[in-house]
């Protein structure tokens, strides 16, 4: 257990949900999880992992893209405001996909092609778009997560792969790229993701 000194300052909360903590990097040592929005101080990455140290004073390995960024300080006046993502490339990448979807199923249906055809245009292609009045939920496949749009700009809203998916942070002993030491509430915040029920823990933390 870790306490936290007199220069702990939060960079993200736990999300309201709580979330699954482990000892190490690894999904086999599972540790109790953490509660719903505890103020934690983000002070190491490991791919997908985060070593956050929490106001409770512990200090547990959880799956860094689930943590709620705390908002840093407003820029000052004079200052620009901070560029926000443009939604317009993604739903025209939706657009550009589901067209394509289209085009083949219609070949598909007018006998111009047959069903290892279609399915070999078909492969790999991921689109999602839900839309319900100003807002809209858009399947983002190049970095396989959800995102959120009101209009004017995208946040995500979820991500699919778990922690260390991809990377070599998926069993004990494995090796991996050095980790970095956050030093401040500088960085970019952390995307959102959704964990499934088996990669949660039992018990309280």
């Amino acid at each position: 257990m870790a306490t936290p000194g007199p220069e702990f300052r939060p960079t993200h909360v736990i999300p309201p949900d709580g979330l699954p903590a482990w000892e190490a990097p690894d999904v086999a040592r599972p540790t109790d999880p953490l509660d719903a929005l505890l103020p934690v101080q983000l002070a190491e990455r490991r791919g997908d992992w985060a070593y956050v140290i929490c106001s409770n004073g512990w200090a547990a390995w959880v799956d860094g893209r689930l943590l709620v960024s705390v908002p840093r300080t407003p820029p000052a006046p004079g200052q620009p405001l901070a560029r926000t993502a443009d939604p317009r490339p993604l739903l025209a990448r939706a657009e550009e996909a589901l067209n394509q979807y289209r085009r083949a199923a219609q070949d598909l249906a007018e006998g111009r092609s047959d069903g290892e055809s279609f399915q070999q245009r078909t492969r790999g292609m991921r689109v999602g778009m839900v839309v319900d009045g100003e807002s809209v939920w858009l399947y983002d496949a190049e970095h396989e997560r959800w995102v959120f749009c009101d209009g004017t700009q995208l946040s995500t809203y979820a991500a699919e792969s778990g922690p260390g998916s991809g990377t070599a942070f998926t069993g004990a002993g494995a090796a991996g790229p050095e980790p970095t030491r956050v030093t401040g509430a500088d960085g970019p915040p952390e995307p959102t993701r959704v964990v499934t029920p088996d990669d949660a823990p039992d018990g309280r933390g």
